[in-house]
């Protein structure tokens, strides 16, 4: 019998999943708390993934990656969600970086830039979102224009994760606002060019320790050679790229669910009222079944719209659009569950439930809020129809 007849990950992707594991629990767990209190930017976690080659996971071997493809990445994602999902963006925020680059980047760039991912001297962040372009992508107010074999950049990009820590970004910016998705190109800019600056930090809900401001543009003048693909492509790439990163917010719901649902059930196997565990009672019971199945819902979905993307199958837009709509809203519900399962001490920081309950929240808004994912669940489905 089939891996696939089986509904289960590879032997290999398993092994992988137990090396993640031990490397989280021994050396990530024992900082998640700190991480989420001080909101600090910790190098030293970042080293922990470089040092076990766990940056180079998704990447092709040729430019410096451990291979493993989506799905090795979804599952380290989801390993270090379960106890850090600040620090799972690590990983996932540089990939959605790389993305653009992987798609219809140049040879140089992809060696440099993956390269760089891969050995630990490069992060790299995705400048899509600004102030009035959040769901209506297409309508980007930040212009680029020529500048004899370069080009010049102004504008400003909002809510950009890793920014100011990232020494590469991909932007997406417009010829012309009036054309919409037609005028916009991407380009790649790094941290020490002229006319780049970062807004404050914003002091945020959940996924604390992964820092998160604005990208300021002022003039700033890059070489024709930053152009990403071609120009007027940039929206197409955009869209394209959020097809691979919307299950790696998926997995990384899935973690974060995880996490909350060991912590209830444990909790409700151990705490003692009216002379038996809370676990006995039919109330806490069925919420932790509907726990479970909404997890392993999730897990399937997820799983599969990663192995969707490794085989660049047409089915991933609506499948990526469902994986991470349907995991983000069950880790929602499965961390608030999993804090009343708690009670009063799921409500205080000494269990991380409130925590997850936290970080859980940003997966149902970002990469598109899962309004959009509706929207775009409901136009794959009637294209497949003929409608």
């Amino acid at each position: 019998m089939t891996d696939l007849e089986r509904f289960e990950l590879p032997e290999e992707l398993e092994d992988f999943r137990a090396v993640v594991r031990r490397i989280v629990e021994d050396q990530i767990a024992p900082h998640a708390v700190r991480l989420d209190e001080t909101d600090e930017w910790d190098e030293g976690l970042h080293r922990v993934l470089v040092d076990n080659e766990l940056m180079g996971v998704g990447y092709p071997e040729e430019l410096g990656g451990s291979g493993g493809g989506a799905l090795a990445l979804g599952v380290l994602v989801e390993e270090l969600s379960r106890v850090s999902a600040g620090l799972a963006l690590v990983p996932a925020v540089s990939k959605l970086g790389a993305v653009p680059l992987l798609l219809t980047g140049t040879p140089e760039q992809q060696r440099q830039m993956v390269g760089g991912i891969c050995r630990g001297e490069i992060l790299m962040s995705y400048a899509l979102t600004e102030p009035g372009a959040g769901s209506d992508a297409a309508a980007l107010s930040t212009r680029y224009e020529r500048d004899g074999d370069g080009f010049i950049l102004d504008g400003t990009k909002r809510f950009i994760t890793g920014a100011g820590v990232s020494q590469a970004y991909v932007v997406f910016a417009t010829s012309d606002p009036d054309l919409r998705a037609k005028g916009i190109s991407a380009f790649l800019v790094m941290r020490e060019d002229p006319g780049v600056s970062f807004g404050r930090k914003e002091e945020k809900m959940g996924i604390r320790g992964s820092p998160t401001r604005e990208v300021i543009l002022s003039g700033t003048q890059i070489p024709g050679d930053r152009l990403i693909g071609q120009e007027g492509e940039g929206f197409s790439i955009a869209m394209r790229t959020l097809d691979h990163s919307r299950p790696l917010i998926g997995a990384q719901a899935l973690g974060i669910a995880q996490g909350a649902f060991d912590a209830a059930a444990r909790y409700a196997t151990e705490r003692r009222q009216f002379g038996k565990a809370i676990a006995e009672f039919q109330g806490v019971s069925f919420m932790l079944a509907d726990m479970a199945m909404q997890l392993e819902a999730s897990r399937l979905m997820v799983y599969r719209a990663l192995a969707l993307c490794d085989a660049g199958d047409d089915r991933m837009t609506r499948w990526a659009a469902m994986a991470k709509c349907f995991a983000s809203d069950a880790a929602m519900r499965i961390t608030t569950d999993a804090v009343q399962v708690l009670g009063g001490y799921g409500y205080v920081r000494e269990y991380p439930v409130e925590r997850l309950m936290r970080d859980a929240k940003i997966t149902q808004i970002y990469e598109g809020t899962n309004q959009i994912q509706r929207i775009v669940i409901a136009r794959e489905i009637l294209r497949a129809l003929g409608s």
